[in-house]
């Protein structure tokens, strides 16, 4: 049968001052009205039912999204400590094939927004058919809008049929120029939806990625514990994707954006007749092309442009729109009685 796993740890930094650690991004409505985790399971609808669809998470949000997403309480997996996504993707995928040996498994992220949620489903589903049908991993590629140097590309290789391709090679969040190239040759970005048998999945594991397959003695022992001690942290693009001979990818023709940063509100929230993104009570005049998000007072802002303003949990934050993606860095500088909030 058809599961899946829903990545739903992180602390969402680069949303500060609106994201915290006690409330990251896959627990606030950024892309819509509803919370991201929530419309990432809604998204489903159809394909995979809700008591077959895991959630992974650390101990502090597993309480928070089983009450958003009111899953049966044995599918949010609580992660006993964060090690990035591949020691999670295969306990989850483990997990499953107790449940159901003959599982198949999608995966996706919880703070993703996808314009087209039939177009997504269609996607998936493929990407879930191609996986069984050619006995590989798949990753779903998302034809690019724009030259992303933040995202992740796949170059497509040889067909495998009129849907599916092997994979020639990945490029990992190239400069503009290379980007730009990639797209004249029709690569496609890493959208992170990946779909595998159980099976499958864990033969490559221990064929490929030595950082977690000496642990799997320890899920076989119903110790989950002790596997999160013993492997080493690794995403599983790197650890197992980019490794593996046996990777397909499908092509997914939906709208769909990571939301990286405060500046993917400009493309996944509308705009005013001047390209502004206003969430909360704002007045501008003679601004443009500027982001605002207030929970809090009204913001006022008068002849200017390209600026991200957030008021939030206490804290204003002002930005220019291109330096969005440094809000790591700013944290990292910040002193800690400004950046730790309450919320």
């Amino acid at each position: 049968m058809k599961w899946a796993v829903l990545l739903a740890g992180g602390s969402g930094t680069r949303f500060w001052p609106l994201s915290t650690p006690q409330h990251p991004k896959q627990l606030l409505p950024l892309s819509g009205s509803g919370t991201s985790a929530k419309e990432a399971v809604e998204r489903l609808t159809g394909l995979i039912a809700r008591d077959r669809t895991l959630v992974v998470a650390g101990a502090t949000l597993a309480p928070k999204l089983q009450a958003a997403l009111q899953l049966p309480p044995g599918n949010i997996l609580v992660e006993p400590r964060a090690a990035s996504t591949a020691p999670a993707l295969i306990w989850a995928t483990w997990e499953a094939r107790q449940r159901d040996p003959e599982a198949e498994v999608l995966s996706l992220h919880a703070d993703w927004a996808v314009g087209d949620a039939a177009a997504f489903r269609r996607t998936a589903d493929n990407a879930l058919e191609t996986a069984r049908r050619h006995d590989r991993l798949v990753t779903v590629g998302v034809v690019p809008s724009r030259p992303e140097t933040g995202y992740g590309y796949i170059v497509p290789g040889p067909p495998l049929d009129e849907q599916a391709r092997t994979v020639a090679r990945f490029s990992e969040k190239p400069d503009a120029a290379t980007a730009l190239d990639l797209m004249a040759a029709g690569a496609l970005w890493n959208s992170g939806l990946f779909a595998w048998t159980a099976d499958r999945l864990l033969a490559e594991v221990k064929a490929h990625t030595p950082e977690v397959a000496h642990a799997l003695p320890a899920l076989e022992a119903g110790d989950v514990g002790r596997f999160f001690r013993d492997v080493t942290p690794i995403s599983i693009d790197v650890g197992l994707l980019e490794r593996s001979a046996a990777v397909a990818v499908v092509s997914g023709a939906f709208a769909w954006d990571d939301v990286g940063t405060w500046q993917a509100m400009a493309r996944v929230r509308p705009k005013d007749p001047d390209g502004n993104v206003v969430v909360g009570e704002a007045f501008l005049q003679d601004a443009h092309d500027c982001v605002v998000w207030t929970g809090g007072d009204p913001v006022v802002l008068f002849g200017v442009k390209d600026l991200i303003v957030v008021h939030a949990n206490g804290r204003i934050l002002v930005m220019p729109t291109e330096r969005a993606a440094a809000m790591k860095q700013l944290l990292d500088a910040m002193p800690s009685t400004i950046r730790d909030t309450e919320a």
